[in-house]
Parts: structure tokens; sequence; C-alpha cells
């Protein structure tokens, strides 16, 4: 910005004044982008640490202190997918962690982590995951000899939709 800035300081007090304006407004709507960033971070926050329990768009704003559709826009914006998304896939991460580390039935682990029913969570964890529970589950066990690296990235949860793409190609 003070390199673009530079020939409008030259032009006397006009251009003096213009870029001083400029900077001004620059600082002021860095500071609201910030402002709202610090706000979806902590609804972000939120859902993280409540994910199991029931959470609406409604309860969310309000902590990020906003109305609920400007949160569901500033949302997205933010960090790339829905607040709803973000939560399913906050939710399906933790039941992989379940799947592959207790010996716990699918329908436990499904109230668990925030689901009410078994055919959505079943439904919701093969679109990200690729594979139903059950089966992620017998595949995961082989996972001992796996350096960890490579073990971290195939468990991590893609997005939705993404799943089909590699189970196509």
């Amino acid at each position: 910005m003070e390199r673009c800035l530079r020939p409008w300081r030259r032009r006397g007090t006009a251009g003096r004044m213009l870029c001083l304006d400029l900077q001004r407004f620059a600082s002021s709507v860095s500071r609201a982008v910030e402002e709202s960033n610090r706000r979806m971070l902590r609804a972000r926050d939120a859902m993280d640490r409540d994910y199991a329990r029931p959470l609406d768009i409604a309860a969310l704003a309000k902590v990020a202190h906003v109305s609920e559709a400007h949160f569901i826009r500033t949302f997205r914006a933010t960090f790339g997918e829905t607040p709803y998304r973000y939560l399913q896939r906050r939710r399906i991460e933790r039941a992989m962690f379940l799947l592959r580390e207790t010996e716990r039935s699918v329908s436990d682990i499904c109230l668990d982590v925030g689901f009410t029913s078994l055919g959505t969570f079943t439904r919701t964890f093969t679109a990200i995951v690729g594979d139903p529970p059950t089966t992620y589950r017998r595949r995961a066990t082989d996972l001992s000899a796996v350096p960890a690296c490579f073990a971290k990235a195939w468990t991590r949860p893609s997005s939705f939709g993404e799943a089909d793409a590699r189970s196509e190609s």
C-alpha cells in the first residue's frame, strides 16, 4: 500500500490528504475484517467444544454477535464451508477416532458424536469418508504398520463429495 501511495504524496496537500484518507480507510477495513474473523473463530470454537450437543444457527449466531443470515454468509466466506457442513465434518472426525480406538458399537458412537439417527450418521459418514463406519473400522485396524504421518493423512476427513470422486477414479 505504501508503495502505491508514494506518487500521490508528491502532489502537494491534496495528494497527502488523499493518501491519509486511504490509509485510514485501509486501517478501518482491516480492523473490521479482523473483528469479523475473531467472531467467526469464537463460533467455530463453540462448535468444536460442543459438537455432540444439538447446535442451531441461532445459538451460533448469538455467540458471534451477528444475525443468522450474516453468520452463515460470513462463516462460509471465512472458512470455505457452511456452519452445518463444518459441524458434520467435525462430528465425523470424532466418530472416525472412536471407531479406530474403541470397540463401542456404531450406534453408541453415532449418538455420542451428536447424530440422532443411525441412518443419517451412516449416510454422512460414507459421503465424507468413502466407506461405511463398519468397513472403515475394519480397514483402520490395519494402520499399525503405517507411519503416523500417512495414517493421519488417510484418516483425515475430506469435504463432502470428495469421497465419491476418489472412489470413481
